[in-house]
């Protein structure tokens, strides 16, 4: 299976930490939390906490604070479908290929619900074929991305299609939940919105940069789901965060990273470029002891955690551009993610430079 194109998309709105800490300690909510909620705000919002900026689905910063949940469902509602196909739209154009050659779509979400699903939406917009097969894929979080890409792999590999269109979109602030519980408040402090797209096909594009994934491995560790999850509460997705999450991580990432490797015969430091999952600085800073790595191993990581937050299960695939674009050196590439499950995930790149005009 080979990359043939990547898109993704944000919303216009953009926010800095401290846009949002002056914006919260203007809002009603500010009063009804309590000091300690006070101190844990100022300290993400204030401090470098490894992210500057998020892009939102809003026109005002004001419209956050209006936790309720007609609101939250309208905003998902409209905003999911367009964010994933403009990112899809972006991914298409640099496959260079039309909308009718696209056999298979695999959509993924966790901060919103929609029946039909998103997946029609995207059909519809993007003027897809009727006889596409189409997929929505919910409740993995974080760690959708890998899950669907690796359905992607499976339908060409089957041969049931011979390009898919892979997508993740999360609307992050349709998903916001405020009360006195640490996890909620970071949470509520670090996320964004954004869609990422991929064309998945069994050939690359001529011309192009060649992304070939040549094997994969997924860890669930059910009994500690607790540990990162969303809940319903007062109708509304609430998102349960706590403090075992980077420790998780890091050990989940290594042991799929050794086992792969392994298989492959290769080493860690046979992987040029590490196209990871952030979730937040101490995510990266406990993958990067964990792993042996490098600040500059991360970098693509770091920077799009700066520039856009926690975007979910959109995030690698902003990572994955980045590096691209960055023409990162060619060679073994690991590309991962993690989340709600708990769940690891982990593929093995062979990245070949674009061909010579």
């Amino acid at each position: 299976m080979y990359f043939r194109g990547i898109g993704t998309a944000t919303p216009p709105g953009r926010y800095t930490k401290a846009q949002c800490y002056e914006a919260f300690r203007k809002s009603d909510w500010f009063a009804k939390l309590d000091a300690r909620s006070h101190f844990i705000a100022g300290r993400v919002l204030q401090r470098d906490n490894g992210m500057e900026a998020r892009h939102l689905a809003l026109d005002s910063l004001d419209e956050v604070f209006t936790i309720e949940p007609d609101t939250l469902a309208r905003r998902f509602a409209e905003h999911a479908p367009a964010l994933a196909t403009q990112a899809a739209e972006r991914a298409l154009a640099q496959a260079g290929l039309a909308a009718r050659d696209i056999d298979a779509v695999v959509v993924s979400t966790c901060t919103g619900y929609l029946c039909p699903g998103l997946s029609g939406h995207v059909v519809q917009r993007l003027g897809l074929r009727r006889d596409v097969l189409a997929f929505d894929l919910v409740g993995q979080g974080c760690a959708a991305a890998l899950p669907n890409l690796q359905l992607g792999r499976s339908l060409l590999e089957s041969r049931a299609a011979a390009h898919v269109l892979s997508v993740c979109v999360e609307v992050c602030s349709a998903a916001m939940y405020l009360d006195d519980d640490p996890g909620v408040l970071i949470s509520a402090c670090l996320f964004g919105d954004g869609a990422g797209a991929a064309v998945l096909s069994g050939a690359p594009r001529p011309g192009g940069p060649r992304v070939a994934w040549k094997d994969s491995m997924s860890l669930l560790q059910p009994e500690q789901r607790e540990a990162l999850r969303f809940e319903q509460r007062d109708g509304m997705l609430r998102n349960i965060l706590t403090r075992a999450v980077p420790a998780l991580a890091a050990e989940h990432a290594q042991r799929i990273l050794d086992v792969v490797l392994a298989r492959a015969g290769l080493q860690p430091g046979d992987i040029r470029n590490w196209i990871l999952h952030a979730g937040g600085r101490d995510v990266l800073l406990e993958l990067q002891g964990r792993l042996g790595l490098s600040p500059h191993d991360l970098r693509y990581s770091a920077a799009m955690l700066r520039e856009y937050g926690n975007l979910s299960s959109a995030f690698v695939y902003f990572v994955l551009q980045a590096a691209l674009a960055d023409h990162a050196a060619p060679g073994w590439w690991w590309l991962g993610s993690f989340g709600a499950g708990f769940s690891c995930h982990g593929a093995l790149l062979q990245v070949e430079a674009q061909a010579a005009p």
